[in-house]
């Protein structure tokens, strides 16, 4: 594949920043508090850095937001312990830090650098859970049953210690191997029992192929990654710790879940269309959560309807409940069970609050003050934050892919429709088989065939506009 050049593609990253008028540098009074609270951050009494925890994040990551420990326990069943970086220990409410980081709302990234949430003095230094480094974090004790069932859950303040940072491809071939030490061993057979009850209760988890933006030198390449199962795996722990956070929080009447609605009759109803066109066999007395779960995302037209399922997974949100009143339904939809965000606090505005709400709710007081002011304006908040994510994520896609192809329009390639518009179906996207680029295909009159091969003409590539496009050749 040829690489991206590099000229034009980093003068349109820098108009792409002005254009979504993205966070710049922190301000100087952000950085000299954050270098104060290095020095004098809010430490707790407990000291459980005797657990060898661990973490497990994509290769060179060093803002590392959770560190796990997993166990047998006597007599059966499992002990999860579940770091999560501790940044109320760190940030004043009402200061120069927590005013910018309701700012920011989250880290965005970008394919030349990250815009952070918190200065890179906490979230890549005195914050972060890097091996070797005592830091203050919230420690979570899950013990589960010997189907992976939760029994007991405890959230508490802690000095920890990590001893190692693994990445997802390293543990899968550990674990694949049989070299895998015990506690990162149990991430598979904790990880498959979570998977079990997520089935048992009607869960889904969308392994949808990834279009990454990777970089190579000095130059950018676009590619797919399919997810690992050590990637599903660690994802359960996280799902357990958001389940069990939701569960304190609806027990003590104080919270913000992470809330998704059903899917409707007629979303359903078109998958099922595009099941067929997509030559996917769909038995009518099969479950959509069935269904994605016997997919390859190996295979093109599985990724392919993998990636029309991610439609149902529109209008989640955060719903917050205060004095007792739970909303009804207090579920989210894909999850099938009450859950929230709470480890990713380094990288995510909403998680610093729900962390505070579960150490409250586990000691059996009162949440802070300033977390219950803030409660109600975090919801918008967060759907700003998470629209803006999701715009630089999106526009930054499509910026490479511009980039990769700017020399080649006229050139035809080999493509398989992957969707087609509901009210013109001349109109539609294609996957490109031999560059990982996804691009709108349109002025061929005639409708698009779903899920079919077919040969496109490049007719724009332009990393000014961030936009390619096809035409049925």
């Amino acid at each position: 594949m040829t690489g991206a050049p590099q000229a034009p593609l980093r003068a349109a990253l820098r108009s792409l920043r002005t254009t979504l008028d993205v966070p710049g540098e922190f301000p100087a009074e952000v950085l000299a508090e954050a270098e104060e609270a290095v020095r004098a951050p809010r430490l707790p009494a407990y000291d459980a850095t005797h657990v060898p925890l661990f973490t497990v994040d994509p290769p060179g990551a060093v803002d590392l937001d959770q560190a796990m420990h997993l166990a047998r326990r006597e007599g059966g069943g499992y002990r999860v312990h579940y770091a999560i970086a501790d940044v109320a220990a760190f940030v004043r409410p009402g200061g120069a830090i927590d005013a910018e980081a309701h700012r920011r709302v989250m880290t965005l990234y970008f394919p030349d650098g990250k815009i952070p949430l918190h200065p890179p003095r906490l979230s890549e230094g005195a914050a972060s859970l890097l091996p070797g480094q005592t830091c203050p974090a919230l420690l979570w004790r899950v013990d589960l049953d010997a189907l992976g069932r939760t029994e007991t859950v405890d959230v508490r303040r802690a000095l920890v210690r990590s001893r190692a940072r693994l990445d997802y491809s390293a543990v899968q071939q550990r674990i694949d191997a049989g070299t895998a030490q015990e506690p990162v061993a149990l991430l598979r057979d904790i990880g498959r029992l979570r998977e079990a009850l997520e089935r048992e209760r009607g869960g889904i988890s969308l392994n949808v192929p990834e279009q990454e933006i990777v970089e190579r030198g000095d130059t950018y390449f676009l590619g797919f990654r399919a997810p690992l199962p050590a990637d599903g795996w660690n994802a359960q722990i996280s799902l357990l710790t958001g389940m069990a956070a939701a569960d304190l929080m609806t027990a003590t009447g104080t919270g913000i879940l992470r809330t998704l609605p059903a899917a409707p009759l007629g979303e359903v109803a078109r998958l099922r269309r595009v099941a067929r066109a997509l030559r996917i066999e769909w038995p009518h007395h099969t479950s959509y959560a069935e269904i994605v779960r016997s997919l390859d995302p190996t295979k093109a037209a599985h990724a392919a309807f993998l990636q029309e399922c991610t439609t149902l997974l529109r209008g989640a949100g955060y719903t917050v409940f205060t004095n007792g009143e739970v909303p009804d339904p207090a579920v989210h939809a894909a999850v099938a069970a009450p859950y929230t965000h709470c480890t990713a606090p380094l990288r995510r505005l909403v998680d610093r609050y729900a962390g505070e709400l579960c150490v409250a709710a586990a000691a059996g007081e009162e949440p802070p003050q300033w977390v219950r002011d803030a409660l109600p304006g975090l919801p918008r908040e967060m759907a700003e934050g998470t629209r803006r994510a999701a715009t630089v994520e999106r526009e930054c896609v499509d910026v490479v892919e511009a980039a990769l192809l700017r020399d080649r329009v006229g050139d035809l390639f080999h493509a398989r429709v992957v969707d087609v518009r509901d009210h013109d179906r001349a109109v539609g996207t294609v996957h490109l088989e031999d560059v990982a680029v996804v691009g709108r295909v349109e002025g061929g009159g005639a409708d698009l065939p779903l899920g079919e091969r077919i040969t496109v003409r490049l007719t724009q590539a332009d990393p000014g506009t961030a936009k390619v496009l096809f035409t049925p050749a």
